[in-house]
């Protein structure tokens, strides 16, 4: 019949087909009432098809060099210590050459901005690429999906295997499956918490079973998520947990790629001999052997059109084209295509979404890589006392107490010698004492002792106390009216590594005549 579509009926991916089929046979009449009625449907299991292609190969190329990256990523030495380790007991970040301090939390905050750009830039251009390709879902099914088949068999033998009673062979084959994916699962677990604590520690504490409470706690705690999300819940992470695929079609327009069938040249379908032209007996290119529903991880059916479940990991692609190249007919019935070149229009990839988020990733990439490279291995930050202004001293000195907080963000100790200098004072005009400048003399500020110094370890906040004094106002004569300030600025320099510095401008507090 034209037009008929049996590749919609979502038990094809699953055993109970052929049952599924009798079963509507024998529906009761119409109005008979139901003798129970439920609002929820049973998940069925799907049975992927193991499909071969150009995109097949480029999803296990990536597959292969992301869990490379994950599972090699913590062995990785740089300079002395892991390559990759964000040590939180230390607040140590390192990545590569680069060691952040929790005073550089800016960077990842920066990064993560960056990476969330990038996505929606590729989902305004590829759709959901990320999905299909990249995604840690995706990427550990296909792993599962690989242990899967290698203790089970292909999609039949699966479906034969789960609906034969328990036997020892089939004991042998669920066991197998499980022992893989259990031990897989820990070597993730493993790796992940690898990546927060320093792995070759934890692989010794490990191997000699005195591991910390915490540490086990989460490579448990991950193991079993990865066994949960790639081992059961699969698509149902993709189609019920994930978020992208609800608010993906915000980032969609009639210019973006998405996995599309071509139903003008595809339909009508209906099944014909090999080498015959469709056109001769009424049918479009589609044979309607239903190959691009069963090698869908997600179940669905290409050719009802742009469904939030596709993970645009271009299977169908793949299997449709293969039936194209055994009946002779040319590939791409089933393709990466926009809405508007399958309405026969022009495609525009340069449109203003995409310009944006392009202009926006290249400012803040580069502002990230000039912020890094100007980033300063020290920094000051100068509190005042809250407690008191200023002290007058029995010499008639002024005294302002300070917390110099001293932060040294290199790899290595240094020792921090304090300076001070003065930048401007408060201006006057007191009638005969207008005299006095605006301009603050240098030599008026002076710290208590002359210069402190100070040793800082790596990554810490050293917290000094100074003061500063100040000469008094050599007329007697004159009573002070309120309070004046001037600024100050506090600088810090390496006694090792003199061209390691920074500066902090504070206020000094004095009588104001």
């Amino acid at each position: 019949m034209p037009g008929r579509r049996r590749g919609t009926e979502p038990e094809l991916n699953t055993p109970d087909a052929p049952r599924a089929v009798a079963h509507r046979s024998k529906l009761p009449p119409a109005g008979t009432p139901p003798e129970s009625e439920s609002y929820y449907e049973a998940q069925r299991k799907i049975y992927p098809r193991e499909v071969k292609g150009f995109f097949n190969n480029l999803r296990v190329i990536a597959v292969w060099a992301l869990l490379g990256i994950f599972y090699l990523g913590p062995w990785l030495r740089w300079d002395g210590h892991q390559a990759v380790l964000f040590d939180l007991p230390a607040r140590k970040f390192y990545l590569f050459g680069l060691t952040l301090w929790p005073q550089d939390f800016i960077f990842l905050t920066w990064l993560l901005v960056i990476a969330a750009l990038g996505l929606f830039f590729v989902t305004a251009i590829g759709g959901r690429l990320w999905c299909g390709y990249a995604c840690p879902q995706t990427v550990w099914t296909e792993a599962f999906l690989w242990m899967e088949r290698l203790t089970e068999g292909d999609r039949s033998q699966r479906m034969k295997l789960d609906r034969a009673p328990w036997s020892l062979a089939k004991f042998a084959r669920k066991f197998a499956k499980q022992f893989l994916w259990i031990g897989f699962s820990i070597w993730t677990g493993f790796t992940f918490v690898g990546f927060f604590s320093p792995i070759q520690t934890l692989g010794r504490d490990l191997l000699s079973f005195s591991m910390g409470p915490w540490e086990t706690f989460w490579v448990l705690f991950y193991g079993f998520a990865t066994y949960g999300n790639a081992g059961f819940l699969r698509e149902q992470v993709c189609k019920y947990m994930c978020p992208y695929a609800r608010f993906q079609s915000a980032m969609f327009d009639r210019d973006t790629l998405i996995v599309s069938y071509d139903a003008e040249r595809g339909d009508p379908r209906g099944g014909r001999k090999r080498g015959t032209d469709p056109r001769s007996v009424g049918l479009g290119d589609c044979t309607d052997c239903t190959l691009c529903v069963q090698v869908c991880p997600t179940g669905i059916d290409i050719r009802n059109g742009l469904q939030y479940e596709c993970i645009a990991c271009a299977a169908c692609v793949d299997a449709c084209d293969s039936v194209m190249d055994r009946m002779g007919y040319p590939r791409g019935l089933v393709r990466y295509a926009t809405e508007n070149q399958l309405e026969h229009r022009k495609s525009n990839p340069l449109r203003p979404r995409v310009l944006l988020y392009s202009a926006l990733l290249a400012v803040l990439t580069i502002g990230l890589g000039v912020a890094i490279s100007a980033r300063k291995p020290a920094d000051l930050d100068a509190l005042h006392d809250r407690n008191t202004l200023y002290r007058s001293l029995e010499s008639g000195e002024i005294e302002n107490v300070y917390t110099l907080k001293i932060m040294n963000k290199d790899q290595r100790p240094h020792r921090f010698a304090v300076t001070l200098e003065a930048v401007e004072g408060k201006p006057r005009d007191t009638g005969a004492l207008a005299t006095r400048s605006s301009a603050v003399d240098d030599s008026r500020y002076r710290l208590d002792p002359a210069t402190p110094v100070f040793e800082v370890a790596p990554g810490e906040v050293y917290n000094a106390a100074v003061r500063v004094r100040a000469d008094a106002w050599d007329d007697s004569s004159v009573q002070p009216t309120g309070s004046g300030t001037a600024s100050i600025r506090f600088r810090i320099r390496a006694t090792d590594a003199p061209d390691v510095t920074a500066t902090a401008i504070a206020r000094f507090f004095s009588p104001d005549y």
